[in-house]
């Protein structure tokens, strides 16, 4: 009985070609040799030392943004939640001294005003006018408040016409403390002033004179106070003290005119200032 002898189903491996640097300075790519069932050979090379080619990878840009949107979200939050807390600390404490101590502005009053001097002179040809005026007023401060006392700057006092805000004289108040229920009284405060008007001032000011031998007058007083209540002390602030009504009459003679001040109302506002400008 005869051996038989059956062939290998797997094609024998071609030989390897040599280096082509006799194997020497560095690694030498294996060449590989594949048959296809179409009977053709296909040659793959493979290199050891190579690497496959750096391919970057997008970034996803939202992961980065996300953190800072939500930084900026809470500051913002946080900011007008505090401010809001602040405002409403602010408020309520003011409820509490409006109800405990019932603050009243100060008032004032002009209890007369006595016209020495109001003379307007104009040259010939009408080139130049020249004012010369002399007042006298009494003027009394109340402080209504029982737990409030208000202690002010120098007052400087203006007189200037109801009608078209011309001035016509200025003078000077000292400072003075106000304590609660007190009511001070100034006598003898001189207005006056001798300057030269524009043509503009002028035709303002004889517009007003010629109205029944009276002039329409106003008084203006501005100030800084500063308000005590109890151990606390406040900034100062400016006030405007506006009395408005007074009726006076041109002087005759050497001996002076009474104004009618019956009917004058003085009102107290506020001055705010803001940078350049006051409210």
């Amino acid at each position: 009985m005869s051996d038989r002898v059956f062939p290998s189903s797997k094609p024998a491996a071609a030989a390897a070609p040599p280096a082509a640097n006799g194997g020497t300075g560095g690694a030498a790519a294996a060449a590989t040799t594949a048959t296809t069932n179409g009977g053709t050979t296909k040659t793959h090379l493979y290199n050891p030392t190579s690497r496959p080619p750096y391919r970057p990878q997008p970034h996803n840009r939202r992961h980065h943004h996300r953190p800072r949107r939500n930084y900026c979200c809470c500051f913002c939050f946080w900011t007008i939640l505090i401010i809001l807390i602040l405002a409403l600390l602010v408020a309520i404490t003011g409820t509490v001294l409006y109800i405990l101590y019932r603050p009243h502005r100060p008032s004032f009053t002009l209890a007369s005003l006595r016209v020495h001097r109001l003379n307007l002179t104009t040259t010939a040809d009408s080139s130049a006018s020249h004012l010369s005026t002399l007042f006298n007023l009494t003027l009394s401060s109340k402080n209504p408040n029982s737990h409030l006392s208000f202690s002010y700057d120098p007052f400087v006092v203006s007189c200037v016409t109801s009608n078209s805000d011309a001035f016509i004289g200025n003078g000077t108040l000292p400072a003075f403390f106000s304590n609660s229920k007190n009511e001070t009284t100034f006598r003898g405060v001189v207005v006056t002033t001798s300057s030269d008007l524009d043509a503009e001032t002028v035709n303002n000011l004889r517009s007003d004179l010629k109205k029944k031998n009276e002039i329409l007058l106003k008084v203006r007083m501005d100030t800084r106070v500063t308000v005590k209540m109890d151990g606390l002390k406040s900034k100062k602030v400016g006030i405007r003290v506006t009395c408005d009504g007074i009726k006076g009459a041109l002087p005759k003679g050497k001996s002076p005119s009474v104004a009618n001040v019956s009917g004058a109302k003085c009102k107290v506002d506020l001055r705010i200032k803001i940078w350049k400008w006051t409210f």
